[in-house]
């Protein structure tokens, strides 16, 4: 009793289909798309103002330090 199979969705799906009927379906579908979209886009345009700087690139210039260790940094790929 806790779930439901396939049949009883179907059932549910069919009833739905008839009380709403499709062009309003589509229509409230494709309205969710949009929306799912909206949000992405925002997403991605937000991201890009709240994103940390570029790390800064050193350079190979010779230190005057002693106790400086000179080690060659690679990239995660």
């Amino acid at each position: 009793m806790g779930s439901f199979s396939i049949w009883h969705w179907l059932i549910v799906l069919v009833i739905v289909v008839m009380v709403f009927g499709t062009k309003k379906l589509k229509n409230v579908g494709t309205d969710l798309g949009a929306a799912v979209k909206g949000f992405k886009d925002g997403m991605k345009d937000g991201g890009t103002a709240d994103a940390p700087a570029a790390p800064q690139q050193v350079t190979n210039t010779a230190r005057q330090d002693a106790n400086t260790v000179d080690v060659d940094a690679k990239s995660k790929s």
